[in-house]
């Protein structure tokens, strides 16, 4: 088992490869098991997976439980794992600050901080949204390992189409030391080249908005980082949809046809 240091390096150290890289997202310790088994490099949280394993909707998790699952997946797979760490749980920079610091105490190699406020359904102003994200670099400093922070722009993700904005927000949070920049919600190769030459830091891209779209074209526009989300979850969700409405409906059971083989999800197991 590698030690959260060795993990953290290892994830800062594929960000600063030539290469673009996928992170896949499992929602719980079965899927990231079979995607580390599958070969992928690191793997990210996703806070809509877990809410659906608990049955509730995105953003209704608790802190506690966001802490319990990151130390379950960070427990139970030998690569790096990073955090949809949300708003950090927190408005206010220094209980940010404090959060991120227990979630880095969960073994996990990094995670990431979003400007959008749940409670409040709006953006932070950008003074606060900056500040809370200074207060986080400045945590993370304190640690021992190289722990990896991803900062957030949430306007396009939000419906609020201001590419103006977004990129004003990065900048200012690659200013105060975030080491990755996320704006999930860019739809457009175009956009995404946009935002990428404006900034120098390592890129990661919400792979569902490109459908269509392959690794190369995302990594020719500048993304160094692609995560999935809650895609897989949904992905998988979908079929116990489909199956259940065919016993409901027809009092059928063709659905098994395409169940996975068992001892194929074993060999991913380890």
């Amino acid at each position: 088992m590698l030690s959260q240091k060795i993990k953290c390096k290892v994830f800062a150290d594929l960000h600063q490869q030539d290469d673009v890289f996928l992170i896949p997202n499992p929602w719980d310790i079965g899927s990231a098991k079979v995607l580390q088994g599958l070969g992928f490099k690191a793997l990210a949280t996703t806070s809509s997976g877990l809410a659906y394993t608990l049955g509730r909707a995105d953003g209704e998790v608790t802190l506690e439980e966001k802490l319990f699952h990151c130390s379950e997946l960070a427990a139970n797979t030998t690569i790096p794992i990073n955090a949809d760490f949300e708003n950090g749980f927190a408005d206010d920079p220094e209980t940010v600050a404090h959060n991120v610091l227990k979630v880095a105490s969960t073994g996990i190699a990094g995670c990431s901080i979003e400007d959008f406020s749940r409670d409040a359904l709006s953006l932070y102003d950008f003074n606060l949204a900056v500040e809370r994200v200074q207060a986080a670099v400045e945590a993370v400093a304190t640690l021992d390992f190289p722990f990896q922070l991803t900062a957030r722009a949430e306007n396009l993700l939000r419906g609020i189409n201001d590419l103006d904005d977004t990129i004003k927000r990065l900048q200012a949070f690659e200013a105060v030391g975030a080491n990755i920049l996320y704006a999930p919600g860019i739809c457009s190769l175009v956009d995404l080249k946009q935002i990428t030459s404006e900034l120098k830091s390592p890129f990661n891209v919400l792979a569902p908005f490109f459908r269509g779209v392959s690794v190369n074209e995302l990594a020719e526009a500048g993304a160094k980082r692609i995560s999935i989300g809650g895609g897989l979850n949904w992905a998988a969700v979908n079929p116990i949809l489909k199956a259940g409405k065919e016993m409901l409906e027809k009092g059928t059971f063709n659905w098994t046809a395409e169940m996975a083989p068992n001892g194929e999800v074993k060999k991913l197991f380890g």
